[in-house]
């Protein structure tokens, strides 16, 4: 069976080692005439990349105004101060210098300055109806925020991360230059490479079946990345290979890699909760929990886990006794973490145990009291999530 799809990417793509130098007309294109600047901590402003940035809409005879201090796991504090900066400047044109964080919480801003109520209104039901134009300068490969239509807000009063989906906000540009990736530490790198990975593997494992193009799309993608990352972790300035990583990014999440299929996201719904409440980096925390998620679902999807194991994971086919191929594939996942830095449960995570009273506190914060269920190749109520965060607490 194969789904019905309509496939949307209107974000347009500037990659390469120059491609910082087109800044200022991309903006300019898009009828921009007072720009926020908006970032995260001082990575952009060290590596000097913020004042090519600065240069480019000067030299384009664009105004600006600027706010930083994004944090991972973007807080909805920010994005109110945001809105407040962008009706006093009358700005009509977010630029977003950074990775996923910053990039969601410039769709945040964008969806919150025309809008007469509260901006979480948007992640609690209502659907955004407006969103200032934004553009990207990539320089964390990891969300794919930059061509999705995703966003990803924490509220800072009971740490309530969740996001909201809208085609209003997906980027008009994206400049990407795989050298600004170079610096980035291993952990950032791994985590990022988990995150792309499971942005097309949520997507992946799902109960269409039948679009054989997008399976051998979504193979070759999880391949090379899993391939890359190994490399860049020992050679960090291997552009060849930080660009596959970039691009990869932006494809795992743009919806190519969901054309036919489903997607399931399950996973990802889990790990906000973590990340919420415990700070941890998003790509660390959805490594700790993929595992015990697959085990969970894996009998009644075998074909599934089988094809996943030998097209990705590389695992010899035993026809004779598919459940242990799916289990082996499921292994070599979790050898690929361990091999770039990434936990396989919670206890590597967070270097300690976790209470059952955190597991029920996930649990409910992830069905929003029972109310709610993950998931789509199969469905997850509040007691198959405990479960799932039980087995990824052994």
């Amino acid at each position: 069976m194969m789904k019905d799809f309509n496939f949307y990417a209107p974000t347009r793509v500037v990659f390469g080692r120059n491609a910082e130098r087109q800044i200022g007309e991309l903006v300019k294109a898009n009828g921009a005439h007072k720009v926020l600047l908006h970032y995260g901590g001082g990575s952009a402003e060290r590596s000097g990349l913020l004042n090519v940035v600065r240069q480019q809409l000067k030299d384009a005879g664009l105004q600006w105004c600027e706010l930083g201090g994004v944090v991972p796991n973007p807080l909805l504090s920010k994005v109110y101060e945001g809105i407040d900066l962008c009706r006093q400047q009358q700005v009509d044109f977010i630029l977003a210098v950074g990775g996923g964080s910053v990039i969601d919480s410039s769709k945040a801003i964008g969806y919150g300055t025309g809008y007469d109520g509260d901006v979480w209104d948007f992640w609690c039901g209502r659907q955004p109806e407006a969103c200032l134009p934004i553009g990207v300068v990539l320089t964390i490969p990891a969300a794919g925020s930059e061509m999705s239509s995703s966003c990803v807000i924490t509220k800072d009063e009971g740490l309530l991360k969740r996001g909201v989906n809208s085609d209003l906000c997906r980027c008009r540009f994206a400049v990407m230059n795989p050298e600004r990736t170079f610096t980035l530490p291993p952990y950032q790198t791994a985590a990022g490479a988990t995150d792309i990975m499971m942005h097309t593997m949520e997507r992946y494992f799902s109960k269409y079946e039948d679009m054989t193009l997008t399976d051998s799309i979504s193979e070759a993608l999880l391949r090379t990345v899993k391939d890359a990352a190994l490399v860049v972790m020992e050679h960090p300035e291997d552009y060849r290979n930080r660009a596959q990583i970039m691009w990869a990014g932006s494809l795992a999440h743009n919806d190519l890699t969901e054309c036919g299929t489903e997607k399931d996201f399950a996973t990802h719904r889990l790990e906000h909760e973590l990340s919420a409440l415990f700070g941890v980096t998003h790509g660390a925390g959805l490594a700790a929990l993929w595992p015990s998620w697959a085990r969970y679902v894996k009998e009644r999807h075998l074909s599934r886990f089988v094809q996943f194991a030998v097209n990705v994971m590389g695992v010899e086919n035993d026809f004779a006794h598919p459940d242990e191929t799916a289990e082996k594939g499921i292994r070599a996942m979790e050898d690929f973490y361990r091999r770039i830095g990434m936990p396989t449960n919670l206890r590597e995570l967070l270097g300690r145990e976790v209470t059952s009273e955190e597991l029920d506190l996930m649990a409910d914060k992830c069905s929003r009291g029972g109310t709610v269920t993950v998931g789509a190749m199969e469905v997850l109520d509040r007691k198959a999530m405990r479960e799932v965060y039980e087995m990824a607490a052994v």
